[in-house]
């Protein structure tokens, strides 16, 4: 088993136990480290769309349980039409949250396998189907950031924004497997972590998982990003990377990610500093031509108007409030994946790496 999985092993979003699924409540995370037991599908997509669970490759994981849950209570009502009437259930899911991936990809693989099953336990062959999706992932996360380490060249400081990290996988992280295995090899002098706001992801959860690891780790407020990335480069400890994951990534390498990301890529671009997008390749979409077909949530306002449910804004003001933004390919140096990293994307690099 490689080190870096060994040594950052400790931060489990996603358990399956006694038969059941156990999500770590991020949602109260850094105050409390809270697991929610969910047995039932309605359950599982609820704790997907209020974000008690998030990131793509672990709501892909999440979703594959979930499939498992409902299969069983399917199966126990009725053996003869279980495979239609689950249908409801993975429409449910699909609804729980539009543009990651990775929970089409889940769903859309588990109902392949539905079809094609005809043994006496089929919950029995879908929970071992869930249980290597998640083991999957974490082998994928360990091979990316050693892929994604070996590109940093020098000892440098690295940015990233919102969380793609243990928590946002099945474990270990994406981007932030990155961090883990650059730091190990000592290229990571500090890791500047946007708020990501209005949820607070990189305050609240890749804040907390450096500290959990000994990463030296420095919040920012987003706006501050440009000022610590142009004051960084006359120092000794410049800023040199900037390192996120993606919810989907077009045919094409245009990349969804957490609202925020074009930002920063526009702002790499203008310092001459690089940007990589560390994701698995089951967040990348080959029937999106671009960025422009991805669908993009937009969540509630009182998300904004508010925080921590008390009323920040003016009365009467409005708010958009979009959950993610794309980076055009042009704006991307390199993509990594478990089967390999891609400078300077385009359609034709995209394609070449799929059907290796």
């Amino acid at each position: 088993m490689p080190t870096q999985q060994i040594q950052y092993d400790s931060i489990k979003p996603i358990i399956w136990k006694d038969d059941n699924l156990d999500l770590l409540d991020q949602r109260i995370l850094p105050a409390e480290h809270t697991y929610i037991t969910l047995t039932d599908v309605e359950s599982v997509a609820l704790a997907i769309t209020d974000m008690v669970v998030r990131g793509a490759p672990a709501i892909g994981i999440t979703a594959a349980y979930g499939i498992v849950i409902a299969a069983r209570k399917r199966f126990a009502d009725n053996p003869q039409s279980w495979k239609e009437d689950i249908e409801a259930d993975l429409d449910c899911l699909a609804q729980s949250r539009p543009t990651a991936v990775n929970l089409f990809w889940a769903i859309d693989m588990m109902r392949e396998v539905i079809k094609g099953l005809n043994v006496a336990d089929p919950i029995a062959t879908l929970l071992s189907i869930a249980k290597q999706v998640h083991e999957d992932d974490i082998a994928a996360n360990v091979k990316i950031g050693a892929l994604g380490a070996e590109l940093i060249n020098d000892k440098c400081a690295v940015l990233t924004h919102c969380n793609a990290g243990a928590l946002a996988t099945g474990g270990y992280g994406t981007a932030l497997g990155v961090i883990r295995s650059a730091f190990s090899k000592d290229k990571i002098s500090m890791v500047y972590a946007d708020e990501t706001r209005p949820w607070l992801q990189g305050a609240r959860l890749t804040a907390w998982e450096m500290v959990q690891d000994d990463i030296p780790v420095s919040l920012l407020v987003e706006g501050a990003a440009a000022h610590m990335i142009k004051i960084s480069q006359k120092t000794d400890n410049p800023i040199k990377w900037i390192i996120v994951g993606s919810d989907r990534i077009a045919s094409n390498g245009d990349v969804a990610n957490k609202i925020g990301t074009y930002a920063l890529a526009v702002l790499a671009r203008y310092h001459g500093i690089k940007f990589m997008v560390a994701a698995p390749t089951t967040t990348i979409d080959m029937n999106i031509p671009d960025g422009d077909a991805i669908p993009i949530e937009e969540r509630a306002a009182s998300e904004v108007l508010n925080f921590a449910q008390n009323k920040v804004a003016a009365t009467g003001a409005q708010a958009r409030n979009p959950a993610f933004d794309v980076t055009p390919a042009a704006l991307v140096d390199a993509i990594v994946t478990e089967k390999g990293v891609v400078l300077q994307p385009n359609a034709d690099k995209i394609k070449a790496l799929m059907i290796n």
